[in-house]
């Protein structure tokens, strides 16, 4: 990473969104310069209404440029904060804070932008412990919604159409262009970052990564996973509160009725999966949210309240 300083464009800029993440963005910052190997970079954090300290501690890093929002605008209102104070780059590189990048993996999935087809490059991602997350997705349907609300992970084996997640390990060992990934980790291309455009702020937490790559694919580009560049995610695999998966089935829903037909039926199938599942008091909260849309703006207001905990 070059230091000192940057010029009026850098190859590439950095977004992070922060939200009471004090016990990890100095990893992640750290990690950067191995990563990037070279690249001139340009690092903006955006916080959330932190009140932990990542804010002082973002500022004390004389490489970073931290924007507080004062508010919690979700994962895709601070990627558009982001994208307004990262100036012009060459790429984009979205994260988030409990994301740690391996030596050269920056520079590998930039380099996979020279394809001018290739508009965004997902990593491998792994958790804290090594271990591979399955973090390839097939775009949404109405049979995918339904296999894996009646199969969950019982059924690894079946075919793609009956499962949204890729589970084959085939899959996460070779490069080659998927529908979209999760969204911890993700570098864009400028050409796609400007045809795009800013992220829907209306997926708050959740499918906000969906939507984007829809849109993307939409537009001509291709998303490329590379295996050979890794990142560790902290919170892979990690357990989440009532109200975010409730905030997860809901996003699903808008994420259908605004991108295909059939979202009545969508809904059925999100409510099947939650009700299947409502023996958990997680579930079962996301079950009372999906039958009730009247209470969709309050389940909102809550996450921006800042009283969900931030997923990882």
């Amino acid at each position: 990473m070059v230091v000192g300083k940057l010029p009026e464009v850098v190859e590439c800029a950095v977004v992070i969104v922060t939200y009471n993440s004090a016990r990890d963005i100095a990893g992640l910052l750290d990690s950067l310069p191995a990563a990037a190997a070279g690249l001139t970079l340009r690092i903006v954090v955006v916080d959330n209404g932190s009140t932990d300290g990542t804010v002082g501690l973002a500022r004390a890093d004389s490489r970073v440029t931290c924007v507080a929002t004062g508010a919690n605008l979700g994962y895709a209102g601070g990627i558009n904060v982001g994208r307004e104070h990262a100036g012009e780059y060459g790429a984009l590189l979205v994260l988030n804070p409990d994301a740690v990048l391996e030596a050269g993996a920056l520079r590998q999935m930039f380099g996979a932008l020279e394809d001018p087809r290739v508009g965004i490059v997902a990593p491998m991602l792994l958790d804290s412990g090594g271990r591979l997350h399955l973090s390839l997705r097939r775009a949404p349907t109405l049979a995918r919604a339904i296999g894996d609300g009646l199969l969950g992970r019982r059924v690894g084996r079946r075919p793609g159409w009956l499962s949204e997640m890729v589970r084959e390990e085939s899959s996460y060992s070779r490069r080659h262009a998927v529908e979209w990934a999760t969204g911890a980790a993700l570098l864009i291309s400028a050409a796609c970052d400007r045809v795009v455009g800013r992220w829907d702020e209306r997926f708050f937490l959740y499918c906000e990564e969906t939507d984007y790559a829809a849109r993307a694919r939409d537009a001509g580009y291709r998303i490329e996973y590379l295996p050979t560049a890794r990142v560790r995610h902290g919170g892979a695999g990690s357990g989440q509160s009532s109200a975010l998966i409730a905030l997860k089935a809901v996003s699903r829903i808008r994420y259908m009725e605004k991108h295909r037909r059939r979202s009545r039926a969508f809904r059925a199938a999100v409510v099947l999966h939650e009700l299947l599942r409502s023996g958990d008091p997680g579930h079962r909260t996301a079950l009372r949210y999906v039958l009730r849309r009247s209470s969709w703006p309050a389940l909102l207001q809550t996450a921006r309240r800042g009283r969900l905990p931030w997923p990882n």
